[in-house]
């Protein structure tokens, strides 16, 4: 379980930089239809792999923060506490 956590980890770690650095292209080349293209893969991606690790692990922002309607983000190992770290 836990190599599978550090995967994942990796995995939104990974899509969250190429998110970064296509923004910065962008910033560039904002009318560049193959960037955006990029980023709109990347961008769902990245959102369906925090879906999952906050799924089967917890939180990673204090965007979702809130499950079941109670703040779970508290109540879950601080960013730094985390072993995937």
């Amino acid at each position: 379980m836990a190599d599978e956590k550090k995967k994942l980890m990796q995995r939104v770690r990974t899509l969250g930089f190429s998110l970064v650095e296509a923004e910065l292209f962008l910033d560039s080349h904002p009318a560049c239809k193959e960037a955006i293209e990029y980023y709109e893969k990347q961008l769902e991606k990245y959102r369906e792999a925090v879906a999952e690790y906050e799924k089967k692990y917890a939180p990673i922002t204090t965007h979702s923060g809130v499950v079941n309607g109670r703040w779970a983000w508290a109540e879950c190992p601080w960013p730094w506490e985390r072993s995937e770290n």
